[in-house]
């Protein structure tokens, strides 16, 4: 039996890619005689309780179809990590985990890998009050998140706009990391941990940031000053931002921030205030069907 998680508004709030998927879905699932149920989802953070109930019951296989958004939902509600397994059907805006993973975004082709394949162990990072798939933050991710959020149509040209914007009005935040056993103080435009290597849609803030490798990528980005942050910018949309003087960039299995006054954690594009900042890299117990 596959249980399915879908988000009907996931890829924008008219739910085009989602009407569009599970027809094509269903039929392969129909022509190749699985046993399946659909829940959808009615409201933000359902998904969790939800997927936390199904595996409680019995569930060995759940699917989620949408976006990273719906991911994070459903890698929060997940418990007995030996005995259930994850697969990913990409419909949301951005499928930035799923890239990571290299999932095809063809949703026939995505539930192939699931109905054929085999899942494999793939990392997650463990906070002490939340988890992650692909990228926590603190910074100027956090600030373009709140621009997008506002906005009543969300797409990937406009997440790049909020970006813009945000950049030529963004304060630096002040934060000391304890990273491999050493802390520094830092002022920078972002603390970012990475598990994928994109976010926002294909922004490629750290391109060797790959989820199966057993370790997190930390970077930051220490203040750049005047016109320099167009050409800045322009790197870091070609993925070349970790070749910047002011970029830093490690690995390491554990990080712990600590911020200067009240903030806020962007963790797979969702906005905690003032949480514990500390990140651990967790593997050999998520299993995920991917190629």
């Amino acid at each position: 039996m596959i249980d399915f998680i879908v988000n009907p508004s996931a890829g924008g709030k008219d739910g085009k890619k989602i009407k569009k998927a599970l027809p094509k879905i269903e039929n392969r699932l129909i022509e190749r005689g699985e046993k399946y149920i659909i829940h959808i989802t009615k409201h933000p953070k359902q998904a969790t309780e939800l997927v936390g109930n199904l595996i409680k019951n019995g569930a060995t296989k759940i699917v989620v179809v949408g976006g990273d958004g719906t991911l994070h939902e459903v890698i929060n509600g997940f418990s007995n990590f030996d005995k259930v397994e994850m697969g990913i059907i990409p419909c949301g805006t951005g499928n930035d985990f799923a890239t990571a993973l290299n999932l095809p975004l063809n949703p026939v082709e995505a539930l192939d890998i699931i109905l054929d394949g085999e899942a494999k162990y793939t990392d997650f990072m463990q906070m002490p009050t939340v988890r992650g798939l692909n990228i926590i933050g603190m910074g100027i991710d956090v600030d373009v998140l709140k621009r997008y959020s506002a906005l009543k149509k969300k797409t990937k040209f406009q997440y790049t706009m909020c970006l813009v914007k945000t950049l030529f009005n963004f304060d630096y935040v002040e934060f000391d990391a304890e990273i491999n056993g050493q802390r520094r103080s830092l002022r920078s435009f972002i603390a970012c941990i990475a598990n994928g290597h994109r976010y926002g849609g294909g922004i490629p803030i750290c391109p060797p940031a790959v989820p199966f490798d057993k370790r997190l990528d930390f970077v930051s980005v220490s203040e750049i000053k005047g016109l320099k942050i167009i050409p800045s910018f322009l790197k870091l949309k070609k993925g070349k931002l970790l070749t910047l003087k002011q970029s830093a960039h490690e690995n390491m299995q554990e990080v712990k921030i600590y911020p200067k006054g009240d903030y806020v954690v962007n963790v797979d594009g969702e906005l905690y205030p003032n949480i514990p900042f500390e990140v651990k890299i967790v593997s050999d117990q998520l299993r995920v069907f991917r190629p």
